[in-house]
Order: structure tokens, then sequence, then C-alpha cells
């Protein structure tokens, strides 16, 4: 396994140059998630998404999985916001048991998502290959990964063929040796890495990981995007650059995980200013 990985690595570096030099200029693809969250009203829907698409995001993640019928609404008015040709994903994060994310997918196919994310349990495998399976006459595939905390758990999806979006996080998975472990083996069953990112620093890390991916392995920007939350990124001394919807390399040293001094120090628990306001509420 060591020579196919070692050959991978080799063969990606036709083109190298090439790559490098287009993610300097054009960035890499990024989705939003901020546009749809669960509980946010019509009109904020709409506005969001009109402000999403005119920064130039083409690529929209919708939540779902409380109540079916809001979420056909919701999916059915994001999907006119976007119009036909734009990416909408879906994420239920674990919601659902098996049947129940295979008969709640089924009825949302209409509106035609990339993929639906964490359909049910982390943890089972086979069930994500028996979603999967269901879901491959609609066109849906199935993306998860975040909660995957070793490269053992991305082989038994990728051997099973239970998922068809991989999506590593730069922290659950421990290491960056362990997430080069997953980009390798995810480049020799040819799915997808779509990095989930967002909460606190996770886009500032993971745009390291991606931009690799696409220059040193997988060479391919096929169904290929990175998530981006636009949230607390003024606490990081290198925050993540985003120019027209992607990813622009950072060009400072290091992986971009350092925190402000004053962000730390305003909420370390609990003498920090931010616990003292809450804890003498």
């Amino acid at each position: 396994m060591f020579l196919l990985f070692s050959d991978i690595l080799v063969k990606a570096r036709e083109g190298k140059q090439h790559r490098e030099e287009q993610m300097m200029k054009e960035g890499y693809p990024a989705y939003t998630t901020s546009c749809a969250w669960l509980g946010y009203s019509d009109q904020q829907l709409q506005q969001l998404c009109t402000d999403a698409l005119k920064e130039g995001w083409t690529k929209f993640k919708v939540k779902v999985g409380a109540d079916l019928d809001d979420d056909r609404r919701r999916c059915r008015l994001i999907r006119q916001m976007i119009g036909p040709s734009n990416t909408l994903m879906i994420d239920a994060n674990q919601r659902w048991d098996v049947d129940e994310a295979i008969r709640w997918v089924s009825s949302l196919a209409e509106f035609k998502p990339l993929w639906i994310e964490e359909p049910t349990s982390p943890d089972d495998i086979l069930g994500h290959a028996a979603i999967s399976k269901a879901l491959a006459p609609l066109g849906v595939g199935v993306a998860t990964g975040e909660q995957c905390h070793n490269r053992v758990m991305f082989k038994q999806f990728l051997q099973a063929s239970a998922l068809q979006f991989v999506q590593i996080d730069s922290c659950r998975l421990g290491s960056v040796n362990e997430n080069l472990a997953v980009l390798l083996m995810a480049h020799k069953f040819q799915v997808p890495v779509c990095p989930h990112a967002g909460g606190v620093g996770l886009c500032e890390l993971v745009q390291h990981l991606i931009l690799f991916d696409y220059i040193c392995v997988s060479a391919s920007l096929h169904n290929r995007m990175c998530e981006y939350v636009d949230h607390l990124h003024e606490h990081f001394t290198s925050p993540v650059v985003i120019r027209d919807a992607h990813y622009m390399p950072p060009k400072d040293p290091g992986y971009s995980s350092e925190m402000l001094e004053s962000s730390v120090t305003r909420h370390q628990y609990p003498e920090g200013d931010v616990w003292k306001q809450h804890l003498h509420k």
C-alpha cells in the first residue's frame, strides 16, 4: 500500500506547478452553510440567499431533518432562489435511522440535492452503504466523515461504497498525517474530498489540507468544494481569506491555527471577561 500511495504522489507531480499557480490566482471552490440553518424564517432565508448570490456563491447547503413538510418548503424556496444550475446540498446531522433517511431524502430528491450529509449515525458504515445504494437511482450521493476519528473508519466506508463524498475534519482526525492518509485512500477509490469546516478555526486549518489534495494528490476539482461558515474568524491571527466564493491560499507561515492572545484571555474559563459576564448574570 505504501508503494501505491507513493505512486499517487509521483503521478500528481505532472501539472503540479500549474495547479499551484491556479490556486494562487483563483483559489479553491467553497460552499456556504450560512444561508439555511434550521429555524430561519423565509424572509431571512431569502435575504441571506440574495446576499450570497450577489457575493458570487453558487453552492448552498440546507439543514434538514426536523419536519419533512418544512424541509420540502425550505428546499423548494432555496432551489427557486438559486436556480437550477447552482448546487444544493442537504445535511441531517445524524437525525434519522436508515429506513427513515431513505424515505425522507427520497421525498426531497425532486429538489436535486447533490448529497445528503450525515443521514444517520456516523458509526453505522453498513447503514450508510444501504442508504447510498437506495439513493443512487435518485442521483443523490451520501456525504459523511466529520465525526470519523481515524483512517480505519474511512477505509471501511470506502470499501463498503458507503459514501460518495469524503468529509474530513482537520481536528477530528487528530493529525496532518491521519488526514493525508484519508486523502490518499479517497483518491485510490476515486471519491471526491469535500471537507467539513466552520466552527472555531476549522476553515483556517482545513484550507491547507484541501489545497494539498488538489495540488499534490487528486489534481481534480470535479464535484469538489470546501465548506465555509462566516463565524469567529476574527479571533485568529491569520484568518481565512474568501474571495468570490473561493478559499485563497494562506500566505502566512504555519497551520493558521494561532488565536489572538486577547481572544484567548477573554474566553478563558472561568477568569475570562466573557465567562465572568455569563456567570454573574
